[in-house]
C-alpha cells in the first residue's frame, strides 16, 4: 500500500482502510473500489489523502498514529470551543471535559502502539487549519512526553494544554490573524498577547490542571530567552511549555498554507535542530528527532538520483534517511527494490521531495 493525496486518486483505486466523515461517521470502508463519484465525494472532506492498494509496493503496513474517527471527533470538538468563544458564548464546562476524555484517548493510543516512531501523515489538512493543527501539536507533544517517560497523567495534562495552546488567539483581531504579509510592530504587539490570554482564559474558564495552564502560556518563550510573555529562559519555561513549542513550530512548518507551502518535514527537522539552544530545549530536539518521521512509512518519495519509491521503514537514528521501495526511475516504472539511506553505500542519496 502506499498514501496517494486527494489530488491524485484515480478511478480503480482500492482503499485499504475505513475513511470516516466530520462526524465520525464511517463514509468508505476499506477494500472499496474508487469510482469518479466516490472521489467528488471524498474531495468535499477534509483530509490529505486515502492509504491505497499497490501491486508494486505490497507488505507495507499501515501506520496509524491516532485513527481517523478519534481525530475526527478531537477536531470538532475543539472546533466548537473556538467557535463558541468567537461569538462570545460561554463554553459548557462538558466540553472541556469531552476534549479531556478525547486528549486521553489519544494517550492511549500512543502508550498502547508498537510503533516507536510518529506517523503523522494522516493527519495533514489543508482546510481548518487552526483546528487541525491543535490536534496535531497535542499528538506531537504526546508522542515527545511519552518519549521522555512521562505517566499517564501527565500525558493527559500535556496533550489538553497542547489541544488548547492557540485559544488565544480568539482574543486577537481576526484582521491580525489572517493577514499574508509581515505584521506591523503594533499588530504583531497584539499577536504575542495570545499565550498569556489564552493561559488566563483557561484558568478562569475552567478548572484544569496547572501544568495545562502554564504550557499555553510559555509556548512562545524561547529556551535562550527574548520569547514571549514572560522572557523566561531555560528550566524557568515549563517543561510542558518546552514540549509544546517544538511541536508547534515543527506542524506549523509543515503544513501548506494559503500563502506558502509547507516545508518539507526534513527541513523543519533541521530547523528545529538549527534552534537547539536558542529556541528549543536541546535535551527535548535530541528526543524529539528520534520520534518523529519526518517521511512516514507508505507516503511516495523522490531521491536525488532520480528514483521515485515508498517509504517502508524509518529508524530513529537516522530519522531523515528512511528504507525507500524504489518503483520508478525517473519516468519509467522499475520492478520494485530497497534503498536503505541509513546504509553508507547510499549516503550520497537524499529524499528532495514527497508526494503530498
Amino acid at each position: 500500500m502506499r498514501f496517494v493525496p486527494i489530488f491524485c486518486l484515480r478511478e480503480g483505486m482500492v482503499i485499504v482502510s475505513d475513511f470516516f466523515g466530520e462526524q465520525g461517521e464511517l463514509i468508505l470502508a476499506r477494500k472499496t473500489v474508487l469510482d469518479t463519484a466516490l472521489i467528488n465525494k471524498i474531495r468535499k472532506y477534509k483530509c490529505s489523502g486515502l492509504y491505497v492498494e499497490e501491486e508494486q509496493v505490497v507488505n507495507i503496513p499501515i501506520v496509524h498514529t491516532i485513527n481517523s474517527n478519534v481525530r475526527m471527533k478531537t477536531v470538532n470538538g475543539i472546533k466548537e470551543i473556538f467557535i463558541c468563544k468567537e461569538n462570545n458564548v460561554s463554553v459548557p464546562k462538558e466540553q472541556f471535559t469531552k476534549m479531556e476524555n478525547q486528549v486521553e484517548t489519544i494517550v492511549d493510543a500512543i502508550l498502547k502502539s508498537k510503533e516507536m516512531m510518529l506517523n503523522m501523515v494522516d493527519l495533514k489538512v489543508f482546510d481548518d487549519y487552526t483546528y487541525f493543527h491543535s490536534v496535531n501539536v497535542a499528538v506531537l507533544s504526546i508522542g515527545l512526553g511519552t518519549a521522555l517517560g512521562l505517566d499517564k497523567t501527565d500525558l493527559c495534562n500535556l496533550g489538553f494544554g497542547a489541544l488548547l495552546h492557540d485559544i488565544g488567539k480568539v482574543f486577537v483581531p481576526k484582521y491580525i490573524l489572517h493577514k499574508q504579509g509581515p505584521l506591523t510592530d503594533s499588530e504583531f504587539t497584539e499577536m504575542k498577547k495570545h499565550s498569556y490570554l489564552g493561559f488566563e482564559y483557561l484558568t478562569n474558564e475552567y478548572v484544569g490542571s496547572v501544568g495545562a495552564q502554564t504550557g499555553i502560556l510559555d509556548h512562545h518563550e524561547k529556551f535562550s530567552g527574548g520569547g514571549y510573555p514572560n522572557n523566561a529562559k531555560g528550566e524557568e519555561i515549563s517543561l510542558y511549555g518546552r514540549i509544546i513549542s517544538i511541536a508547534d513550530v515543527y506542524d506549523a512548518l509543515t503544513s501548506d498554507r494559503p500563502y506558502r507551502k509547507g516545508l518539507l518535514p526534513s527541513e523543519a527537522i533541521e530547523y528545529i535542530m538549527g534552534g537547539t539552544e536558542s529556541l528549543f530545549d536541546p535535551d527535548l530536539v535530541s528526543l524529539f528527532v528520534r520520534k518523529i518521521a519526518p517521511y512516514p512509512i507508505g507516503t511516495s518519495v523522490k531521491l536525488s538520483n532520480g528514483m521515485t519509491g515508498v517509504v517502508t521503514d524509518n529508524f530513529e537514528s537516522y530519522c531523515m534517511r528512511p528504507n525507500i521501495r524504489v518503483f520508478k526511475n525517473g519516468d519509467e516504472n522499475v520492478k520494485p527494490f530497497d534503498i536503505c539511506l541509513a546504509d553508507r553505500r547510499a549516503l550520497n542519496i537524499t529524499v528532495v521531495d514527497f508526494i503530498r
